[in-house]
């Protein structure tokens, strides 16, 4: 058992936070840099419409977040949480740098290059979200990740703000400002978080763990399947609205990034409120199946509300929002935590966030050409999406409850 699991779950929390505010922090300044700063090397690369080049640059980040999700959260079941979060840490800060470096040189194959790397190393929530189901039962896998997830939707309530009005300093800076966010993060990990156990041996390679180990064999087990394909389908449609929903302010109100900013605290702060305050009640209510129900049909309905909402109206559909992707967000960690923890939780932790990624990266591709036509269209794309993940979830919704209570 950890011997400070307070201290490590806080730990983990605030890498989370500063993790996911580095993340963060350039969202709402993407869409204007792209759509109306000057046109530069960067953003006007080879005369490609800044839309498809954005939507490039959207799709990078998740793809190197795939990568690394896949094989951290084994590799740290292998060879040590500590050890491999410190490590993809310290590329995390290398990255953002890069990233920095690009914008400055106005080097658009530098730049996804880097956002490629940042998002790999990024992968390590994987492993964060892994420590904190392990802190049980001190602390309950429930209450552990609704917390991870309460810190999470801080950076992206902190990172969007930072990012509005820190651009007055510059784009190139506020990737400095991401990377020190990072380090701070590092140097945490680094001095508090105890040397956990590993089963590290001659016989085990990295390379054997990354064919043999990876998230993804866990779809050898057919029952993973039913939630595996419900949470594909949620994820494609939340990345429609989280990816493309700076571009419809922009499309609709020609937005600055504060704006863009000012409305996303009114999405993350329902978030946090939510995660922290209410999810696990609503877990002992509901349970994990019903709550995922529950929570992304609201979302499906809010989503095919939010494109027609006028500026004043979507702040409050957007606190709507925020409770509703915090309820369904919650659960499904918790249920595969619970169901299929004895394979490894980092597998089971890397194996939710490389659906994620895999969603977001498929929804970049797909919805940046569809913004070029309308971006209320990749919006409502994203509300049928989240509908159908619904009606998969309810046909299956027996079948994974009954498995839910065998695995307690």
């Amino acid at each position: 058992m950890n011997a400070k699991p307070k201290l490590t779950l806080a730990v983990m929390m605030l890498a989370g936070f500063l993790g996911t505010a580095g993340i963060a922090l350039p969202y709402p300044v993407l869409a204007p840099y792209f759509l109306d700063f000057p046109a530069n090397e960067l953003n006007h690369f080879m005369g490609i419409h800044p839309k498809v080049l954005l939507s490039v640059c959207l799709a990078i980040y998740p793809l190197g977040l795939l990568l690394g999700s896949m094989y951290m959260g084994a590799f740290s079941d292998i060879f040590g949480r500590k050890k491999v979060m410190t490590l993809s840490l310290l590329g995390a800060v290398l990255g953002y740098l890069l990233t920095a470096w690009s914008v400055w040189a106005e080097s658009f194959l530098g730049f996804i290059t880097a956002r490629f790397l940042s998002g790999m190393c990024e992968g390590n929530i994987s492993i964060a979200r892994a420590i904190a189901v392990e802190l049980e039962p001190v602390i309950s896998k429930t209450r552990g990740l609704s917390l991870m997830y309460s810190s999470t939707y801080s950076g992206w309530l902190v990172g969007p703000i930072l990012g509005g009005y820190l651009v007055s300093f510059g784009v190139t800076e506020l990737f400095v400002f991401a990377a020190a966010g990072m380090l701070v993060a590092l140097l945490l990990v680094a001095v508090v978080l105890q040397k956990d156990s590993a089963i590290e041996s001659k016989n085990i390679s990295w390379r054997q763990v990354a064919k043999e180990q990876n998230s993804f064999t866990l779809l050898s087990n057919r029952a993973i399947w039913p939630v595996f394909g419900f949470y594909f389908l949620y994820t494609l449609g939340l990345n429609a609205f989280y990816e493309f929903y700076p571009v419809w302010f922009v499309d609709q109100f020609s937005a600055s990034p504060q704006t863009i900013a000012n409305n996303t605290i009114f999405l993350t702060a329902a978030m946090i409120v939510v995660s922290s305050l209410f999810v696990p009640k609503i877990q002992q209510t509901w349970g994990e199946v019903k709550a995922m129900l529950i929570g992304a049909s609201c979302l499906s309905l809010l989503l095919w509300i939010q494109p027609f909402s006028d500026d004043v109206q979507v702040r409050w559909v957007f606190v709507a929002i925020g409770c509703a992707i915090a309820i369904g967000n919650s659960m499904v960690p918790t249920f595969l935590s619970t169901a299929f923890g004895h394979l490894g939780q980092g597998k089971v932790m890397g194996l939710q966030t490389s659906t994620f990624c895999i969603a977001n990266f498929l929804i970049a591709l797909l919805g940046g050409p569809l913004t070029i036509i309308s971006s209320t269209y990749t919006l409502i794309l994203g509300a049928v999406l989240v509908g159908t993940a619904v009606l998969v979830l309810w046909i299956q919704r027996k079948k994974q409850t009954e498995m839910l209570v065998k695995s307690m």
